[in-house]
């Protein structure tokens, strides 16, 4: 009996345990496509996709699925890199309308940012509500969505110390990263704003108002007015 070829793909996929493997994409950007193709297609004997920055742990039901769920796994990967284009341009789901959050940006760090990357403050507006975002990840607190996009081609460094309180709805950038605080909780990232969206409510299904894969746009509520 022949073996079924190997599929190749730009993603690693490595045995985490005897019950979950790695997905490690040579572009971090791919994560999203993986996660929604993942999510799209549920491949029968994963349990649950847990997205991080640069990777996704997938995790199975049992140790006899794993060599048919690898398989699978390859065939995603393979797909995924095919449509990379796309991905990077964050239309790997182009039916979904991104979540629009209005943002006041009154946060104390917004010159600080604007100094850091030699850009004015409403130039730094402006470019962050230019970007379309997509939701890497969740992770830190219950409903926080770590946002990349394309068009943000800029990074902002942490605050050298951090926050004992940030208010919720709080709109900051790290590196990279932009996001929304759903709660009061201590954090270092850099505030540039605030909005009055509930991020995380555990009445409301689902409770996070940014998913995985979600497309965001960033509104400047003062511009609108």
């Amino acid at each position: 009996m022949s073996r079924a070829p190997r599929i190749r793909s730009a993603t690693t996929i490595r045995s985490a345990g005897d019950r979950a493997f790695l997905l490690i994409p040579d572009d971090p950007e791919q994560v999203g496509g993986l996660v929604a193709e993942l999510s799209g297609r549920p491949v029968a004997g994963v349990v649950d996709i847990l997205p991080a920055a640069e990777t996704v742990l997938v995790t199975l039901d049992s140790v006899r699925s794993a060599p048919r769920v690898r398989h699978e796994l390859e065939r995603v990967a393979a797909a995924v890199s095919a449509a990379q284009p796309d991905v990077s341009r964050g239309t790997f789901t182009p039916t979904a309308e991104p979540v629009r959050i209005p943002v006041r940006y009154d946060g104390p760090d917004l010159d600080t940012v604007a100094e850091t990357l030699d850009l004015r403050p409403d130039q730094v507006i402006a470019a962050h509500t230019a970007a379309t975002w997509r939701c890497a990840f969740v992770g830190f607190a219950p409903g926080f969505g770590y946002l990349t996009a394309p068009g943000w081609q800029r990074s902002v460094p942490r605050r050298d110390t951090a926050r004992t309180r940030i208010p919720a709805g709080s709109v900051g950038l790290a590196g990279r990263w932009s996001a929304v605080y759903p709660r009061e909780t201590p954090g270092g990232w850099q505030l540039i704003g605030t909005t009055t969206l509930t991020m995380w409510d555990t009445d409301r299904d689902p409770a996070a108002l940014v998913h995985v894969g979600a497309r965001v746009r960033f509104v400047d509520v003062d511009a609108a007015s």
